[in-house]
């Protein structure tokens, strides 16, 4: 499988998330280290999906919203 990721250079190393899983996101001192440690963080969050259905059943769902309107009421 593949993910998409988001890497983000800093002063401190390198943070990068998964775009794709709400929460999945780790660190490194370089970007390589990141990158390794996101894909463990990936099969980790992934390992834990049925235990979350599990205990919280289908009530976790991703949703999406559109901010357009609101932001045409702030102009």
């Amino acid at each position: 499988m593949t993910y998409h990721v988001t890497v983000v250079e800093s002063e401190e190393g390198f943070a990068v998330w998964c775009d794709d899983l709400p929460g999945c996101n780790s660190q490194g001192a370089t970007r390589e280290e990141a990158l390794d440690n996101i894909r463990i963080a990936i099969g980790e969050y992934l390992a834990a999906q049925p235990e979350i259905e599990r205990r919280f059943g289908r009530r976790v769902t991703r949703e999406e919203v559109s901010i357009q309107q609101r932001l045409q009421l702030l102009a």
